[in-house]
């Protein structure tokens, strides 16, 4: 699976675009429509089901302008459950899926707007 590109609002997945937020499972599933409790802020319990794919890293594109926060001590949770958590910006972020996903069992989360 490769992110060929990002743009606000669009990602393009193995030559398919999303316009909506979505979840990319470490084994190749992804499920768009992603929307989060809290809006701009991503809790344990908005990728709960990603956790249970055990991923040995969750790539989390924050948006364009990187408004969308992990919240306190998420990071902690992960690390308990032996999984990593890298996030930044989307554009970045699928920079870090391509490459880590070459040699680890990755999952990612992406907010696609602000």
């Amino acid at each position: 699976m490769v992110i060929e590109s990002y743009a606000f609002g669009n990602i393009v997945i193995d030559g398919r675009r999303y316009t909506s937020d979505l979840i990319i499972y470490p084994d190749g599933k992804i499920v768009d429509g992603w929307w989060r409790q809290s809006g701009h802020v991503m809790t344990k319990s908005d990728i709960e089901a990603l956790i249970a794919a055990k991923p040995e890293v969750i790539v989390v594109g924050t948006g364009a302008s990187g408004m969308l926060k992990p919240e306190r001590g998420i990071e902690k949770v992960l690390k308990k459950n032996g999984i990593k958590m890298v996030a930044g910006p989307s554009s970045q972020a699928l920079k870090y899926f391509n490459e880590l996903s070459s040699s680890k069992r990755v999952g990612a989360c992406f907010h696609l707007t602000c």
